[in-house]
Parts: structure tokens; sequence; C-alpha cells
């Protein structure tokens, strides 16, 4: 229905809102009534990522592959880079052939501390020989034990050829060619996550120490659509000289859509507590820019508009149109049939 056309019925209605008889109302009503409300200050943000890094090398070689490229999306541990392999599989080849001679070295000493041990104990060798038995063994598990140790190093001095994505994001930045040489601590990629977003806003002086008491603050998203409530916020502890404006950052839940970094949004931060007429948000009827509640008073309908305020939950503030102690049908439908009903009853 268009605003216009909604307007005329509205006044239509408005003005049949004493025809009928009483009749007894078929839906549930609530009372409008006071509640305390937070009084907010709007102030603009920015978005920004939690989570920005860039990602180097950790072993030295030859760029031998680059699997995305900036503006990229990348899945959180998917590969971005390879780098020449060559020299680290080899690596890792010889330290396995010197675990597979440590474990014989050591099975071979084993065997041979038990039974110089057997023997000992029924004292038929010295206990010099005895000894040397019990070093021989130490010895080999002492080599069997760095054996294991290499192949691990080896292992994972394989896995930093391959780079992969620390977390799902964008790629910014790529910071090496295909066929380059690299060593390590060369930056490769920087990237941010989409994940972990955060607001950093610019609280004047004058409200930086009801905003520091209170502690909340909620962002609007672009569209105008529903508000987002800060999980928490952090303050910097200097204001900035020029403007005397503080930083505060305004982190928000994990995978927000709609939401990118660069951004700027409208961020309430609560600065105080306010009394609020408020009904609950479902008993709001919307048709355009036109707002209006169903009221019932002595058993008659009656369609009145109204000017909405902030919404908080499921409970939105009325700012003009409505009385404290005002019976407001919660449900739009069913009192819009029954205000119909009224009317026809009343020709």
């Amino acid at each position: 229905m268009s605003a216009p056309r909604f307007l005329g019925l509205l006044c239509g209605w408005l003005a049949l809102a004493s025809v009928g008889s009483a009749a007894e109302l078929t839906f549930a009503v609530v009372e409008a009534k006071l509640q305390t409300l937070p009084d907010e200050r709007v102030l603009d943000g920015v978005v920004e990522a939690v989570n920005q890094s860039t990602v180097s090398a950790q072993t030295a070689g030859r760029v031998e592959t680059i699997m995305v490229d900036v503006n990229d999306f990348v899945p959180q541990g998917a590969p971005i880079i390879r780098i020449r392999n060559i020299e680290q599989r080899a690596g890792l080849e010889q330290a396995q052939a010197n675990l597979r001679e440590a474990q014989a070295r050591f099975l071979e000493a084993e065997a041979e501390y038990n039974r110089i041990r057997g023997v000992y104990e029924k004292k038929v060798v010295a206990k010099a020989q005895m000894d040397a038995a019990t070093a021989s063994f130490d010895a080999a598990r002492a080599r069997l034990e760095a054996a294991q140790a290499g192949v691990s190093q080896a292992r994972e001095s394989l896995g930093y050829t391959t780079i992969n994505a620390p977390y799902s994001g964008i790629v910014l930045e790529r910071h090496v060619q295909l066929g380059e040489t690299v060593q390590p601590g060369k930056p490769l990629m920087t990237g941010f996550s989409l994940d972990d977003l955060r607001v950093v806003a610019n609280v004047p002086q004058r409200l930086i120490v009801p905003v520091r008491q209170y502690k909340r603050a909620r962002v609007f998203q672009p569209d105008g659509g529903k508000t987002i409530a800060a999980e928490k916020l952090t303050f910097f502890p200097y204001a900035d000289p020029q403007s005397n404006v503080f930083k505060v950052r305004v982190y928000l839940p994990r995978k927000i859509e709609g939401l990118y970094p660069g951004m700027f949004v409208k961020t309430a931060f609560q600065v105080g507590e306010t009394d609020g007429l408020t009904v609950p948000r479902q008993a709001l009827a919307q048709r355009g820019e036109v707002s209006a509640v169903y009221i019932a008073r002595d058993g008659q309908l009656q369609l009145r508009q109204v000017r909405p305020g902030r919404i908080e939950g499921e409970t939105v503030e009325i700012l003009a149109g409505l009385e404290p102690g005002e019976q407001v049908a919660l449900d739009p439908i069913q009192a819009g049939v029954a205000l119909r009903n009224q009317q026809q009853a009343g020709r």
C-alpha cells in the first residue's frame, strides 16, 4: 500500500473511531508505559579489521606458485604461496634415514643391555661390563631421540614451503613475484580478516567521562536497518592534542554482514539515562514512512499515527502520538480486521 493511500485510510479510520458499539476484544493488548532508556549521542566512526597482518617467508627458496592475488577472498588454511622445496624434501629424507639407523642401533643396544643385565644378576660378568652396556644403551636412546627431533624439524622446514592463510580474509598486497628467491623474513602477502571487525570513533572531551562510565554503544548499519550492540569498548588513554578528542574502539560480534573495513558508520554511545514511552515493536504498524498503532478503548478501536524513536531489542520508543496507560493492540493485522468489522457494523 502506498503512503498517500495509507494516509487517506488513516484519516478515514480516525473519523470513524467512535462508530459502532462496544464489543469484546479478541486479541491481546498491552499498556503503553514509561521505561528508563539510555540517553545516547551519535558520532561518526570508521570500520576497521581487528586482524590485519603480513605473512612472511620462514625458509629460503624460489617462489614456485602463487595461488591468490590482490582483492581475492581466501578461506582460512588455504594455500596462498608455494616455495620450491627440493632442498627441504631432501633434508627430510636424510633425517628419516638417520632415524632408521638410530632405531636399529637402539634395538641392538637394548638387546645387549638386557643380555648383560641377565647374566650380571647371576654374578657371571663383572660390574664394569654391566656399566659399559648401560652407557651404550643410554647413548643409543639419546641418538634415537635426536634423530626423532631431526625428522620433526625437517618436516617443519618442508611445511614452511607451503604458506597458508592464517584466517579467512581479503588479500590487500602481494610483495613477491613468481620465480623470485626469498629468504626467511621476506614479506609475501598482506591481508585482513572480515570475521572480526571494530569501529574506531572520536569522542569529544566533554563526552568521554559518561562514555567511560556506561561503556555501552551500538553501531547503525549503513542500510538503515537494525543496530549492532557492541561487545566491548576500548579507550585510548590520551586525547589528540590538536582536536582534543579521544579514540574509542567499539568491538562488534563476529561475522557481521554488510560492514567492511574503511566504511563510515554512525555509532551511538550511552551518556546517561532518560524516561521514554515504549510499546512492543510488534505492535507498530508501518506503511512506508507512516507509523501507527491500534488503540483499544471501551471495546472500540482507533488507528493512531505515532512518531517512533529508538528501538531497543523488541521495544520501540514512541516520541509522539501516544499517552502512558493507553491500551495498544499487539497484533496490528488482527486489530485492523476488527476495526474494519467495527466500522461496517456502525453503518
